[in-house]
C-alpha cells in the first residue's frame, strides 16, 4: 500500500493518494488535478475513486473534474447534499481497494457532513485515518464556518458539541498506532492551533492535543468557539461551489480575458496590483490595491475582495500573471477577474515615504492604524493609542479612521500594511497615508528591550 501526501503551502492544504495493487483513490483533491494524474501514471495505477471529507470552505476541489476525466467514482456523505454524480459514504460504508478497506466514519463538528476515512490493511489491521478538517495535528477543526453555508447549517455551539462527541467516540477510541493524515497544516484558517507537523498518530494526539484532553463537554465548547481566526469573505462561496462541483481548471482559467496593458479600465472596478511594494509605492493606478504575490496571496485576495466582486488583475510579467490566475482559481475567483494585464506605461500615483525620525520622536503627530488580526492585537498592542482594524475588515471600516492627522499603517512584518495602505490611500486623500512596513519589526524589538 502506498499513501502519498500532496501539500499546498499557500493554502496549507494536504490531499492524499492511496494506491493498492494498481488502483488509486484520491482524498480531498486540490483544484488542479494534474499532480494526481501524474502520480497515478508514475505508479502505473488507475484512479478509481475520489473521496470528499466535506465541502471545503478554503479551497476549490477538483473532485468533479477527476470524475469527468477518469470515470472515478466520487464518494461523499449523504448529508452533504452533493449535486454532482456520487455514491454516499457514511458510517458502515466500505470502499474495497483491492485487498484493503477504506471505512467511513461520520464525524460532525467542523461541519455537519464531515467524515473521516479509516484505512484497514490487507491483514485486517487499522492502519491510518484521513481526518479531513475534523482532527489536525495539535488541534481540531473550527466549528463556525457552517452557520450560513452548505446543505445543512448549524450554530457553532451545536457543532462544537458534535466535535466533542466525534473526537471522543470515534477517533480517540482508535488504536494508538493509527497514523493521522489531516487535510491542513500550520497557517490554515480552519483551525487555531495547528502544529507544524503534517502527520501524527492517535497516540501522539491523545498526549499532546489540547482538544483531546479530559474535560467536560461545556468546557470543550467554550474553548473551541473562542479565539478562532478571522473568516475570509470567500469561505461560504467555496462551500457552495464544492457542493456543486467546479468547472475544469484549464477551461476556466483560459476563459479569463487578457487585455493590452494600456487599455482603458472600466471605472468603479477594483484593481488588484500584485507587484512588490517598492514597485507599487513609486507608481500605480489610482485606487489600486497592493495585494502582493506570495505564499498567502489567495487567502488575502479572498479576504479583501468579495466573492461576487469583479476586479482587474495586474501582474509583473506574463509568467507571474499566469500563476496568479491559477492561484485565484484555487479559491474559485478566476471568474471574478474582469481582465488580466501587465503594468500600464503610465501609472501616476505615488505613495509618500514617512520621515522615520519625526515618527520615532513624535508618534502623536499621526493617526496609527493597526491592521493585524484581533488575536495578535489582544496579545500585544504595539502602539497604545492605535486604532485596530484587521485587514479583512478595513474596506468596510474606512470611516472609523480619523483624518485630522497623517495616517500611519502597520501590521507585524509589512505584507498586510502594504495592502492596507493602498486601500486607505485610494479612498482618503485629505492627509498623507504612510506604510510603516518592515520598520515595525524594529519598533517591536526596541519595546522588548525596555
Amino acid at each position: 500500500m502506498i499513501i502519498h501526501q500532496f501539500y499546498d503551502k499557500g493554502l496549507a492544504h494536504a490531499s492524499y493518494a492511496v494506491i493498492r495493487l494498481g488502483k488509486m483513490i484520491v482524498i480531498d483533491p486540490a483544484r488542479d488535478p494534474q499532480p494526481y494524474y501524474d502520480f497515478a501514471t508514475f505508479n502505473d495505477a488507475e484512479i478509481i475513486g475520489v473521496i470528499e471529507t466535506h465541502p471545503h470552505a478554503d479551497f476549490i476541489s477538483s473532485h468533479l473534474e477527476i470524475h469527468q476525466t477518469t470515470g472515478a467514482t466520487i464518494y461523499a456523505s449523504k448529508l452533504l447534499g452533493a449535486e454532482y454524480p456520487h455514491e454516499t459514504f457514511d458510517d458502515g460504508d466500505i470502499i474495497h481497494l483491492a485487498d484493503i478497506k477504506l471505512k467511513a466514519l461520520n464525524t460532525p463538528g467542523h461541519s455537519p457532513d464531515s467524515i473521516c476515512i479509516l484505512v484497514v490493511d490487507e491483514n485486517g489491521n487499522d492502519k491510518a485515518i484521513f481526518t479531513g478538517d475534523t482532527l489536525f495535528v495539535g488541534d481540531v477543526g473550527r466549528p463556525d464556518l457552517r452557520e450560513n453555508a452548505g446543505n445543512i447549517t448549524a450554530a457553532k455551539e451545536v457543532l462544537a458539541r458534535q466535535m466533542y462527541h466525534s473526537t471522543r467516540e470515534k477517533l480517540m477510541t482508535l488504536p494508538h498506532h493509527v497514523i493521522v493524515y489531516p487535510a491542513h497544516g500550520p497557517g490554515s484558517l480552519c483551525g487555531k492551533n495547528i502544529s507544524p507537523d503534517l502527520e501524527s498518530t492517535i497516540g501522539h494526539e491523545l498526549r499532546e492535543n489540547y482538544a483531546l484532553k479530559f474535560m467536560k463537554e461545556s468546557t470543550f465548547v467554550d474553548i473551541l468557539v473562542s479565539d478562532q481566526p478571522f473568516m475570509p469573505k470567500y469561505f461560504g462561496h467555496d462551500v457552495e461551489i464544492n457542493k456543486k462541483g467546479a468547472e475544469p481548471l484549464d477551461k476556466s482559467v483560459s476563459a479569463v480575458p487578457r487585455i493590452d496593458k494600456n487599455s482603458a479600465l472600466e471605472k468603479g472596478i477594483v484593481i488588484v496590483d500584485t507587484r512588490p511594494v517598492d514597485n507599487f509605492r513609486t507608481s500605480h493606478l489610482h485606487g489600486a490595491m497592493n495585494i502582493q504575490d506570495g505564499d498567502k496571496f489567495e487567502t488575502w485576495l479572498g479576504s479583501i475582495i468579495g466573492p461576487d466582486e469583479p476586479f482587474y488583475l495586474i501582474g509583473t510579467d506574463e509568467t507571474s500573471l499566469d500563476t496568479l490566475i491559477r492561484k485565484a482559481a484555487k479559491i474559485g475567483y478566476e471568474k471574478n477577474i474582469k481582465a488580466a494585464l501587465l503594468p500600464p506605461d503610465q501609472m501616476p500615483e505615488v505613495l509618500p515615504e514617512i520621515d522615520r525620525s519625526d515618527y520615532k520622536f513624535h508618534p502623536d503627530h499621526y493617526s496609527i492604524v493597526d491592521v493585524r488580526n484581533w488575536g495578535e492585537v489582544n496579545e500585544n498592542k504595539i502602539f497604545p493609542h492605535s486604532i485596530s482594524i484587521p485587514l479583512p475588515e478595513l474596506r468596510e471600516r474606512l470611516g472609523d479612521i480619523p483624518t485630522d492627522k497623517p495616517i500611519v499603517v502597520h501590521c507585524a512584518a509589512g505584507y498586510r500594511s502594504a495592502a492596507a495602505t493602498s486601500i486607505i490611500a485610494g479612498k482618503i486623500n485629505s492627509v498623507p497615508v504612510y506604510d510603516l512596513g518592515e520598520a515595525v519589526v524594529e519598533v517591536v524589538r526596541r519595546k522588548a528591550k525596555v
